[in-house]
């Protein structure tokens, strides 16, 4: 990347973003969302807001982090419960889950805007978002949340780079999806479900597995972790700490993929 490519997008969203006058963030805590935050509370001050959904399919551990970032900077944040768990047509799992996923929270924060006097509400996917099956992207342009971060262009490591230099602490964290994710098209998601996806991966991120995947086959747990941490993973002093944990959870059997950590390895299966 060019030095002044960078500047010139960050000077691009910069602008964008004082140009709304306000404006909500959906915060999940993740590099992109923290990074768009920032920036607009530095823009907006008291005009912008943090809006932060409570889920099954959200580790509490993100949620405490998006909290206590909003209070060490002086952001104003609400909470809210998702509710997505209710709605059939989300438990079901169909292939364009995430589309009516996002329809159901972002039409919730829409009105939590409204409430708070907000004008515009913004989420925080950038241009590498695009290359991916992202069914959820319908339901951001139908309602018409904005996407800063792909206005002004940048990728995931131009903002990786501007927020290291912004002293954020999530600059290198890994990336990360909702637990729904987790749960091949098709398998009906469960409170249950969510729950022995995030402790399998709470209990990798314990040993040291930065980047990981948990997904869940039925009573199946297929670890992904990336290809250079395989061998590491299957270490007996980590097998014996992990295969005991992994039953505990709910799961018979558990499994990794050789293949390593990819993102969205469930959209693979969809065609076929």
């Amino acid at each position: 990347m060019s030095e002044r490519n960078i500047r010139d997008k960050e000077a691009a969203l910069r602008g964008y973003v004082r140009g709304l006058g306000s404006l909500a963030v959906a915060f999940s805590a993740g590099v992109d969302s923290t990074f768009l935050l920032k920036i607009a509370h530095e823009e907006l001050g008291d005009r912008c807001l943090a809006v932060t959904g409570r889920s099954p399919a959200f580790p509490a551990g993100e949620r405490e982090e998006a909290g206590a970032f909003c209070r060490a900077e002086g952001i104003r944040q609400v909470f809210f419960d998702t509710g997505e768990l209710e709605h059939e047509i989300y438990v079901s799992n169909p292939k364009d889950r995430c589309y009516h996923c996002k329809k159901i929270i972002f039409s919730k924060i829409k009105a939590i805007a409204a409430e708070n006097g907000i004008v515009h509400v913004a989420e925080g996917s950038n241009v590498d978002d695009l290359g991916d099956y992202r069914p959820g992207m319908r339901a951001i342009d139908e309602l018409g949340i904005l996407s800063p971060l792909r206005e002004a262009g940048l990728t995931k490591a131009e903002i990786r780079t501007l927020s290291k230099e912004m002293g954020l602490p999530t600059w290198d964290k890994p990336s990360a999806a909702c637990l729904a994710s987790r749960i091949p098209y098709g398998e009906r998601i469960t409170a249950e479900k969510l729950a022995m996806a995030g402790g399998g991966e709470a209990l990798l991120h314990e040993l040291g597995f930065r980047q990981c995947r948990v997904r869940v086959h039925g009573h199946v747990a297929r670890i992904e972790v990336p290809a250079e941490e395989i061998l590491r993973l299957a270490d007996p002093a980590v097998r014996a700490k992990l295969v005991p944990a992994f039953r505990k959870l709910g799961f018979l059997y558990v499994t990794c993929d050789l293949q390593g950590y990819r993102m969205g390895s469930l959209n693979e299966a969809i065609g076929k």
